[in-house]
């Protein structure tokens, strides 16, 4: 059974609720941008390329319903035109996190969009909101696809530099936070490259960290990997150190393959907080750190990492924790579908919490990408230009790759 983290038809957007995951499977439904800035804010959608695709598209099936919801934007000008509404409407989604450059990418191109509709001859109001919807769509579909060449290019690359061929043997990675179908529209970025190991006969065993403070590891990760069968076992952020010392050579531990939230332009990577410290762990250990992102999540723009703004968030995250309780039924344990959020630390307890760290790009071996995998050059630099196409972005091209406008007016479910 597919996994179904967002499902789409015209006019209706549902979420899978990631704060109920991984002992809830509840739906939510967005109708408007304010219920997909609250989604993502409150990271009940989360994963660069996911929040882009659910705030593309909570702007998408408003326009679809014509506002039938009753939210409307009161801090327009009344006579604004379909493109400026379009803009604002964006410009306030960008707002609910601001490290991941996937979001802004996504705006900059739909608003893009937008006003070159408006610009064309002839061209109506409708005109305007059916071009915006339709390229809405589209990323939809080509993150899939590009996904899923990520996982493609980086199975082949841990194959070729990890020892896996000509041997034959199967290596062991470890992976850090979620970026698998619950980040993204389908298959994942670094999960994704996990997940085409696996099929492909390559993998022996994952071990994916808990992540803490939010636990996007052990609720979310580990619920992806439990639904696809793949061999894995969690550990907490603080026992990567230790299994590298002591378990590496046995279980054949060759790299840490993490995903991304932005990537400057000198490969400098905001990540999960927790990231950086795997990365020195790969150098002192002598295994391979590799960052699976797409293109969009490369801010050429973004000269160095110390140039990245890290999001700050609320301090209760680290001192609370929210789970299943659980009962004990004679010498086992059972678990409840009541989920209780209890504090972990005196209630007096100042925390810092920022939600990502910048891993330098001296530290990491290789990028993956949709078009390929970016090492460094003889001068020991990263250099992205190649892999970015001189033609126009492909949500200005035609949809051609398999999915026509009647089946995304249908509806899509996305998945792993």
């Amino acid at each position: 059974m597919v996994l179904r983290a967002i499902k789409y038809e015209r006019g209706k957007l549902e979420i899978l609720d990631q704060l109920r995951l991984p002992h809830e499977e509840v739906y939510l439904s967005i109708k408007n941008p304010e219920e997909g800035w609250n989604a993502i804010k409150s990271m009940q959608v989360r994963g660069a390329p996911a929040i882009a695709i659910v705030a593309a598209l909570s702007l998408a099936v408003w326009i679809a319903r014509q506002g039938t919801d009753g939210y409307s934007v009161s801090s327009i000008k009344a006579n604004a035109s379909a493109a400026e509404l379009i803009s604002h409407c964006l410009e306030f989604l960008v707002t609910s996190r601001p490290t991941a450059v996937n979001l802004q990418d996504a705006a900059r191109k739909l608003e893009k969009v937008a006003f070159d509709a408006q610009a064309e001859s002839n061209s109506g109001r409708q005109d305007v909101f059916e071009a915006y919807v339709r390229a809405a769509e589209k990323m939809l579909v080509d993150d899939v696809e590009d996904n899923e060449s990520i996982g493609r290019h980086g199975a082949e690359w841990i194959e070729k530099h990890c020892g896996t061929v000509p041997t034959s043997t199967q290596t062991s990675v470890i992976t850090h936070c979620n970026t698998g179908s619950l980040a993204t529209a389908g298959h994942g970025t670094a999960l994704g490259v996990i997940r085409t190991l696996h099929a492909r006969g390559s993998l022996s065993h994952v071990f994916y960290t808990e992540t803490r403070p939010y636990n996007q590891g052990a609720r979310l990760t580990g619920y992806e990997l439990i639904h696809d069968g793949i061999p894995a076992t969690l550990v907490t952020d603080s026992m990567a150190a230790a299994l590298l010392q002591l378990r590496k050579d046995s279980d054949r531990i060759s790299c840490i393959v993490v995903g991304a939230d932005r990537v400057a332009a000198n490969g400098d990577t905001a990540n999960k907080i927790g990231t950086y410290n795997l990365a020195i762990l790969a150098k002192h250990h002598g295994i391979r750190f590799l960052v699976a992102a797409p293109r969009t999540t490369i801010d050429m723009d973004t000269a160095l990492g110390t140039h990245i703004v890290i999001e700050q968030r609320p301090m209760r995250e680290v001192t609370t924790i929210q789970g299943s309780e659980v009962r004990r039924v004679g010498d086992t344990f059972e678990v409840a579908n009541t989920t209780r959020m209890v504090s972990l630390a005196s209630a007096a307890t100042q925390a810092w919490n920022p939600s990502f760290d910048v891993t330098p790009a001296e530290l990491i071996d290789a990028i993956i990408t949709e078009k390929g995998v970016v090492e460094k050059s003889a001068d020991g630099r990263f250099h992205f230009e190649p892999i970015f196409e001189k033609k126009k972005d492909r949500i200005h091209q035609s949809n051609s790759h398999g999915v026509d406008a009647t089946q995304l007016a249908n509806g899509i479910d996305v998945g792993a």
